[in-house]
């Protein structure tokens, strides 16, 4: 349980607050709308997280509720997290992160590099492809300031695409409560 809340806590440090800006006057529309996207996002990646299938939905939901606002490719890079949760359907996986690496999401980029590179998804390696992952990453404005370096995303994704072990999970909801 700690795993997942460090895990979260990386995610937040790393995945930036906001793909917009607007007025950040107290009780202007775009700031309620904001701070909704923002929230929307967050439980999102919790849900995500976590490997609790009971959660998908919801996360699905949220996801596309925020997609309009999302200039980073934040909400299709959770998308393709939650579609390897769910059991990989590698093509609409390599589509979402293909558009989420193009807006420059760095974690996007460091797991298209671990796809082709060991390879993950994919039916064998391709070194080459690998590598243009890792100088697009270079090329990114958050590895130009060091943070996140290119090992530490690589890190991040590799926690993300492997389900917590079962005893961490939360236990299923028993059929009376759905």
């Amino acid at each position: 349980m700690i795993k997942n809340a460090l895990l979260v806590g990386m995610l937040l440090a790393v995945g930036g607050c906001a793909s917009y800006s607007c007025n950040d006057e107290p009780g202007s529309a775009c700031r309620a709308e904001r701070l909704l996207y923002q929230n929307d996002l967050l439980q999102a990646k919790i849900l995500i997280s976590q490997a609790n299938e009971d959660g998908y939905e919801l996360a699905h939901a949220l996801l596309k509720r925020s997609a309009r606002l999302d200039k980073r490719g934040e909400t299709e890079f959770y998308r393709a997290l939650l579609l390897i949760r769910q059991g990989p359907q590698q093509d609409e996986v390599l589509k979402l992160l293909e558009r989420a690496a193009d807006k420059g999401h760095p974690h996007a980029v460091a797991l298209l590099y671990t796809i082709y590179q060991q390879p993950f998804l994919v039916d064998e390696q391709q070194p080459e492809k690998a590598e243009s992952y890792r100088r697009a990453y270079a090329q990114l404005d958050v590895a130009q300031s060091g943070y996140p370096s290119f090992e530490k995303a690589l890190e991040l994704v590799s926690h993300l695409i492997e389900p917590p072990p079962l005893e961490e999970r939360p236990a299923p909801c028993p059929s009376h409560c759905r």
